[in-house]
Formats: structure tokens, C-alpha cells, sequence
């Protein structure tokens, strides 16, 4: 191992840990008092959040923006450079800009800034310096702490976008909070990958109507094995005269009560009452988590007491839920 440089590693860790406490002292002063006018301006903006930044702030800057689309502020980036070749026209006086500079004099963002001031576009600024020529302009700066580079050099960004990152997640989730951003809203900005999967509800995912292995209590046990074998789901599900369900039967509960005489039995004396179920409406991770912990292959998803769907292991399973 070489041990010099897991050393090295070790305190550029320990460098960018500082940093990040700095910037979480500095939410306790004037940063925290310019990040709530941030939140409250982008709030009650008509039109969309414009992230801006060059070189590595601009990095920074793509995730900002990409993180704040993906939950429910909506939000794009403009590269400075291409801003001033005539993609200025993507910005309208709804919008709001927010630009990321640690020195805060990237001539790259001149244009922006101008363009900002002559409309009355709410230009909120991520810089280190408020005498620079960002922090002057900006309606809002988000004045971040001067920190060491992990760099030995100190010369490649590194504490000083990862703050930045830092300060734009932490922007992000602030808006979450404040517009009760669920986990729901946040699905229908992913619905595909994992996160997608993650998020199903047992709505998207049950068997429902004529596919559900259901019989009256007063049911017949040839009824039951019958519509056992036809539905395939290796149960049925017995419902009262309200139509909520009253219990289940399994086929291994047909295997350990067998008897020549099973057929005259009522399928209620050997059904399980108040059965494992799940509320409709939950998410399908929920559902998994109740199967595997009772070691069961399907479920009943319920609505106020009544089957409204079925749902097997396997449909979680092809969902990428598991």
C-alpha cells in the first residue's frame, strides 16, 4: 500500500470536512439570512430557476440544476458562453438566475448579469467574494465562507465546489421542505432506474376486477380448488356479504387439512381469518418487506376492508422492486 498517498487521501478528507463546517457556522449568520430570501424569491417565481457557472463552478452548477428539476423546482442550466451566442432568449422576466463563481469575477458571466439587470430578472449569486463584480450585481448573495483547498497546490477546486455543492443541495432540500415535496411527487420525475422502482405504489402493480381469486364465505370447497387452479395465484380470498374479505385459503392450507372427505368440509373452517394484507395506496417496497419477512408469495391489497387487487411476489419482482 502506498502509504504516502492514502495519507494525502486522508487530509484532503479532513480539509473538505473543514470546509463544510465553516459553511454549515456561516447558515447561522448573513449566509442563512440571504439563503431564506434565495428560497422565498425562487418560491415565488412564475418561470423556471436559470443555473449558471464556467469551469468547475459550472459542474457544480449542472448538478444544482439538475438536482432541483428532479424536485419540483424547475430549473435548467445555461452554459455562460453559449448565453452570449443567443441562448439569453431561453430566459424570461419570470425566471430567476442563480450563478455559481467562487471568485465572483468570471467575465464569462457578463452578459447574464447585464441581461439580468435590464429586465428585472432576480439574480441570485453563489460567490466568495462580496466586492467582486458578481457579489455587487446580485439582487442575493449566497456569500460562501473562504476555506482552504484540499489541492496541496491550492490551486485545483476542491473544498471550494464542494461547499458550492453543498450550498446547492442544501438550497434544494430547503424547497422540498417548504413545498412538501413528496416521495410520490418525486416518482413522477423518475420513473424509470431504480428510484422509479423503489417508488410504485401496489396500484401500479396488483392483479384486479375478474383476475382476483375471490368466492363468497358460503362458498363450496370445489369452488375453491377450482378457482384456486384457474387464477394461479395458489389462494383464494373469501368475502363476507359486504364484500370485505373475510379471510384466505391457500393451497398449502388444502395440503395440510386434506382429507377424503375435505370436499364436504365448509371452506371457511379451515380459511385464515384476518389474513396479512396491505392498504391500497402503499408502496409496493412495503408490500415486499411484509412478504419477505412472513415468507408469503402474494397479498391482498385492500380499500377500506374490501379486495380491490392481488398482488404476487412476482409482479414485485418484475418491477425491479426487490
Amino acid at each position: 500500500m502506498n502509504r504516502v498517498a492514502l495519507e494525502a487521501a486522508r487530509r484532503s478528507v479532513e480539509i473538505e470536512e473543514a470546509g463544510v463546517a465553516k459553511l454549515r457556522a456561516a447558515l447561522d449568520g448573513e449566509l442563512g439570512e440571504a439563503l431564506e430570501k434565495a428560497i422565498a424569491t425562487i418560491k415565488a417565481a412564475r418561470g423556471k430557476v436559470i443555473v449558471s457557472g464556467m469551469g468547475k463552478s459550472g459542474h457544480i452548477g449542472r448538478k444544482v440544476a439538475a438536482t432541483l428539476a428532479s424536485t419540483g423546482t424547475p430549473a435548467f442550466f445555461l452554459h455562460p458562453a453559449e448565453a452570449s451566442h443567443g441562448d439569453l432568449g431561453m430566459v424570461t422576466a419570470d425566471d430567476v438566475v442563480l450563478a455559481f463563481s467562487w471568485s465572483g469575477e468570471t467575465a464569462e458571466l457578463a452578459d447574464l448579469i447585464e441581461y439580468s439587470k435590464r429586465f428585472a430578472i432576480p439574480l441570485i449569486a453563489a460567490a466568495s467574494r462580496r466586492d467582486s463584480a458578481l457579489g455587487r450585481a446580485a439582487d442575493i448573495l449566497l456569500e460562501l465562507p473562504l476555506v482552504e483547498e484540499a489541492c496541496p497546490n491550492g490551486l485545483a477546486p476542491t473544498t471550494s465546489t464542494t461547499i458550492q455543492l453543498v450550498l446547492g443541495d442544501a438550497l434544494a432540500v430547503a424547497l422540498i421542505e417548504d413545498r412538501g415535496f413528496s416521495a410520490q411527487d418525486f416518482r413522477q420525475f423518475h420513473p424509470g432506474g431504480k428510484l422509479g422502482s423503489r417508488l410504485h405504489k401496489v396500484d401500479d402493480l396488483m392483479h384486479a376486477g375478474a383476475d382476483m381469486p375471490l368466492l363468497p364465505e358460503q362458498a363450496s370447497m370445489s369452488d375453491v380448488i377450482l378457482t384456486m387452479t384457474g387464477k394461479r395465484f395458489g389462494c383464494v380470498g373469501l368475502v363476507d356479504g359486504e364484500g370485505r374479505l373475510a379471510g384466505i385459503i391457500t393451497d398449502g392450507d388444502l395440503r395440510r387439512h386434506w382429507t377424503d372427505r375435505m370436499q364436504d368440509q365448509p371452506p371457511a373452517r379451515i380459511m385464515t381469518r384476518a389474513p396479512l394484507t396491505a392498504p391500497l395506496g402503499s408502496l409496493a417496497s412495503s408490500a415486499l418487506e411484509v412478504m419477505n419477512r412472513r415468507k408469503i408469495t402474494v397479498l391482498f391489497i385492500l380499500d377500506e376492508g374490501k379486495p380491490a387487487g392481488i398482488l404476487h411476489i412476482h409482479d414485485l419482482l418484475r418491477a425491479g422492486v426487490a
